[in-house]
């Protein structure tokens, strides 16, 4: 105990802000410290001492410690106790081949099934407490400053829609279509015949209401279906994955996106977008942030960086067109969800665990100062299923729905 104090001591003195540490039969810090951490159990010292986010974090949803103070000095705490995860250097080439080996067992129909139903099938009332009214759960799009939540999350639909080059009568599919935002503005705003799909129940049911409720059935359909099963009988003109990818594991990217080529017409759009490792060799945050939220939120997340991903879409027969970065919109995005739960917390404690209320306090707060500090990032990767090529040959001669210039999309 004698020796972890004393780098303890060192830990508080290099923070940025002040810091009171209390555990059983010590304490040490300022009284009116900015945060406030209370050991229930001396031998988390050694986790704080070596800067193990991961395990605290963990001990704070089992209630084995507590915090206290605002969610942006714990996560500037945080933050400085873990230092940059990206610098950490190369990964071994064998846990690069050990990572992709685990990646091609964890993602089979049944597993990604309970994976998705552990996280969106907690409590729809509970997403709602923090989300915007259309319940849309990603990076949203804050194309002026003074925007609140709703309004960016709206303009990111548009965003997508516009990228898309959405016309009346043609067929959409929103693969991982969520609580239904994109689905029905793109239905509604753009007139196409839209499908979605989703392995939550809880979204679905939601999902197929709204339909009923807007006079909508004909119009757009939402299937429980996983994305490996959509039939291919009848291609799309225009393809959204939203938020998706990160589900699909870095072993199975290629087969991924082979499917959305067959699902696509030659010439057809698609628009994926998704959360991307911030290194090439960063699979995950470190200080075991990322084992906590395989093990809280998100079971079976695998994060590849955007040139990995951009190959794994190219090795699946589509060409990209265009690339762009969300990365502080997200930042800013999860700052919001983090305000809105902190706001809403004895609600949420009603509607769900008191587990589940504290790890995503952390979770969101979390992500938030991650996207901040560039550790993660989204890409926003538009492509196209060129037509006029041979199957799996040269693209020589390829032409697709892409206009010249991006100055379609901002019109």
């Amino acid at each position: 105990m004698q020796g972890w104090f004393g780098l303890i001591e060192q830990r508080l003195e290099a923070l940025p802000l002040s810091v009171a540490l209390e555990w059983p039969g010590g304490q040490a810090g300022r009284s009116d410290a900015q945060v406030r951490l209370r050991l229930n159990e001396p031998r988390w010292m050694g986790a704080l001492a070596r800067g193990q986010i991961g395990a605290l974090a963990d001990a704070y949803v089992q209630q084995r410690l507590e915090i206290e103070g605002g969610m942006r000095d714990v996560m500037a705490v945080a933050a400085s106790l873990v230092g940059d995860p990206v610098a950490a250097g190369e990964r071994p080439a064998w846990q690069q081949w050990l990572g992709r080996w685990h990646s091609r067992w964890r993602h089979r129909k049944n597993r990604d099934a309970r994976q998705i139903e552990f996280h969106y099938d907690v409590s729809d009332d509970f997403y709602a407490l923090w989300l915007d009214p259309r319940r849309v759960y990603s990076c949203a799009y804050f194309r002026e400053p003074e925007m609140t939540l709703a309004q960016a999350q709206e303009a990111k639909l548009d965003h997508i829609c516009r990228k898309l080059d959405l016309q009346p009568g043609q067929r959409f599919l929103d693969i991982g279509a969520g609580w239904g935002g994109l689905l029905l503005w793109a239905a509604e705003r753009y007139g196409v015949h839209a499908t979605g799909i989703t392995l939550s129940k809880n979204q679905h049911a939601y999902v197929n209401r709204l339909i009923e409720e807007r006079g909508l059935r004909g119009r757009v359909t939402m299937h429980l279906m996983d994305y490996r099963d959509v039939p291919e009988d009848q291609p799309y003109d225009r393809i959204a994955s939203v938020g998706m990818f990160e589900h699909v594991g870095r072993a199975q990217l290629a087969a991924y996106f082979a499917k959305i080529r067959r699902l696509l017409r030659p010439g057809g759009l698609v628009m994926n977008h998704g959360i991307t490792a911030a290194g090439l060799y960063n699979a995950q945050l470190g200080g075991g942030m990322g084992d906590f939220i395989e093990k809280y939120i998100f079971p079976g997340g695998e994060l590849e960086h955007v040139s990995r991903v951009a190959q794994a879409l190219c090795e699946g027969g589509l060409e990209l067109l265009d690339a762009e970065s969300l990365r502080p919109h997200y930042a800013r995005t999860l700052w919001a969800w983090s305000d809105g739960l902190e706001r809403q917390l004895d609600r949420a404690r009603e509607l769900t665990r008191e587990q589940t209320v504290r790890a995503y306090r952390l979770y969101l707060a979390g992500c938030a100062m991650s996207f901040e500090r560039g550790w993660i990032s989204l890409f926003q990767l538009l492509a196209a299923r060129p037509s006029g090529c041979v199957e799996d040959g040269p693209m020589r001669g390829a032409q697709s729905a892409y206009p010249f210039n991006r100055s379609y999309m901002y019109r």
